[in-house]
Order: structure tokens, then sequence, then C-alpha cells
């Protein structure tokens, strides 16, 4: 990975991480702003509101660690290969998630064992 690609790859970290802050900001107001209303129907819509916001603030929970990370490894000049092989990591991938520490050969056999596990 050069020079130019880990500015690059940085800025984009640094701008999904703003992303998910404004997003977490947005949904815990979101939430406050939900009320219960006295009709059941209202009531039930409302809660399923509530339900998909809390899975979006969750979701940003659990990704900015990770986006964080990845900024370290930029830092460390580990960005870019997988935690597993030592591999690089390809370009598409790394567009596509760019906080992912593991090369799609290794990712595949991740999910293959975790299907296993969830099977047995």
């Amino acid at each position: 990975m050069n020079d130019d690609h880990l500015v690059f790859f940085k800025e984009l970290l640094q701008s999904q991480i703003q992303e998910c802050l404004e997003r977490v900001s947005g949904g815990k107001q979101g939430l406050s702003a939900l009320e219960k209303p006295a009709d059941d129907v209202d009531q039930a819509s409302v809660e399923e509101e509530r339900q998909k916001l809390l899975r979006m603030l969750e979701r940003d929970r659990m990704n900015l660690p990770k986006l964080r990370r990845a900024i370290e490894r930029i830092e460390d000049r580990n960005f870019g290969y997988c935690e597993e092989t030592g591999e690089p990591i390809g370009i598409k991938r790394l567009l596509a998630r760019p906080a992912t520490t593991l090369c799609i050969e290794a990712k595949q056999r991740q999910e293959l064992r975790e299907k296993h596990l969830r099977v047995a």
C-alpha cells in the first residue's frame, strides 16, 4: 500500500466515522422524539420505528471501534493486509469495506466456520 492509498483510506475512514457519529446523534434525537401514542395501531408503528433506530444505533456503535482501529492500522502501516494470512487485501474489497481486516478468502473461511458452528 503506497502513501497515496493510505491517505485516501484514512480520509475515507475519517468521513465514515463522522457519518456514524452524526447518525448516532440523530438517532438518539429521533428516539427521544418518539412519543407513546394512545392508539394501539399507532403504538405498534412507533415501536417498529424505535426498533429500527435501535438497530441502526447498535450497528454504528459496533462499527465505530472498527473504523478507529483501521485508522490505527494505517498509522502503523499495517492497513490493507490480511490479519490471518498476511496477504494484501484487494483494493475493491477495501473500497467496499475499508475497516476489513481479512482478505476475501479468509473471510469466506471464517463465515464457513461460523455456519458450521451455528448448525452444530
